[in-house]
């Protein structure tokens, strides 16, 4: 399948020199994915809510401050090599080009809606995320923010002080609390009004009740339940229990497009632009050293995600880097932050290089001990 009868030609597009006190307001009033940007009639790239996350930035400044390059694709494209595209340039929306023509765009969403019916082939085990980062519900707005934007996330589970599900706060809440605020306030202290807005607790903007799935439910049901409830995500709670053991995204479920079954392993690297001195071949060929450490482990899939901070040493930008891989033994991962990426990858292979063989040591270990059990019986 390809993406012919897709994407659409409709689109929301500003030009780069556009402030951004508009680009939050069509936001707040369209609700779109994404907005295309464009300079002098060109494409640019484009701008979603977490790009629009950051708290000191002035309704001044230009949108091109915070646009984020996003892949092109041929309007003939396949359906998978789309969502790969989508899911390594952590976009929701790519430009679609007939010819050297920009026909239109093409959104997770559109893409999910095509092959819903499919679906239901995958279980929420199968693609959710087990190590989420949360929030206690006391901790201000600009915690939150922050939380949100150091391990490039758009959502966090809201938790109460006995570690149970109350809320889920999201950069969707953040934006539209920002901009309803700023409107009811109309004209004053600009800075202390966000100050102000930083230091409530985030109790006061999460979305309540929250919306959840079970691991052993479909693909198709979880995405079902996003769409009629607008919401990018999910929690995953154990059955009765307000307890958070995973988190299930349309991200995760896009991902889930691109595994292959191929011999090679198959590799998503998520933000794949901030690679510098290191290749997608030398990350794939390290991660299978790594999982043939352990024969007895089947990788189906591994996902690299890299995040950069602000911070810089020597106009190296501090990288964040996890690795999570999918294995017939349950999900591994490792994480790690250097400067560059090649740097960050390798702090984060070797922790989990540690986790792999942890699991190898423990499973041996439970295999000695079932020959001891047998052994003692037959005394």
């Amino acid at each position: 399948m390809n993406i012919a009868d897709i994407a659409v030609p409709e689109y929301v597009e500003v030009d780069a020199d556009e402030r951004l006190a508009k680009v939050r307001s069509i936001f707040e009033r369209e609700n779109p994915k994404g907005i295309v940007v464009t300079e002098d009639g060109e494409y640019a790239g484009v701008v979603g809510e977490k790009q629009l996350l950051r708290s000191r930035m002035e309704d001044d400044t230009k949108v091109s401050a915070v646009v984020k390059p996003a892949p092109s694709v041929k309007r003939t494209e396949d359906v998978r090599e789309t969502a790969r595209l989508l899911v390594e340039g952590d976009v929701k929306i790519a430009p679609v080009y007939e010819g050297e023509k920009l026909y239109g765009i093409v959104t997770v969403d559109q893409i999910l809606e095509a092959v819903l019916e499919s679906l239901d082939a995958i279980t929420v085990d199968q693609i959710v995320t087990t190590d989420v980062i949360g929030i206690n519900e006391k901790d201000s707005v600009g915690r939150a923010i922050n939380r949100l934007r150091e391990n490039g996330i758009s959502r966090l589970p809201v938790l109460d002080d006995d570690g149970m599900l109350t809320g889920v706060v999201t950069t969707n809440d953040i934006v539209e609390f920002v901009v309803r605020d700023q409107e009811r306030q109309g004209s004053g202290d600009r800075a202390g009004d966000i100050d102000r807005m930083l230091d409530l607790p985030v109790y006061d903007i999460m979305s309540s009740p929250v919306v959840t799935a079970t691991a052993d439910e479909t693909a198709k049901e979880a995405v079902s339940r996003m769409f009629d409830n607008d919401v990018s995500g999910l929690v995953v709670t154990p059955e009765d229990v307000d307890a958070v053991a995973g988190m299930v995204t349309k991200t995760d479920v896009l991902r889930a497009l691109t595994f292959t079954e191929e011999d090679s392993l198959d590799v998503q690297i998520t933000n794949v632009d901030l690679l510098d001195r290191t290749s997608r071949e030398h990350i794939v060929e390290s991660i299978e050293s790594v999982a043939d450490k352990y024969a007895q482990m089947q990788v189906m899939h591994a996902h690299v995600r890299l995040h950069q901070h602000k911070e810089k040493l020597r106009g190296t930008p501090l990288i964040q880097c996890q690795i999570r891989l999918r294995t017939d033994q349950g999900q591994l991962g490792g994480s790690g932050e250097g400067y560059g990426a090649e740097h960050a990858f390798h702090v984060a292979l070797d922790k989990l290089e540690r986790n792999v063989l942890e699991l190898k040591g423990v499973n041996a270990d439970e295999e000695y001990r079932g020959q001891l059990l047998r052994k003692l019986g037959e005394l």
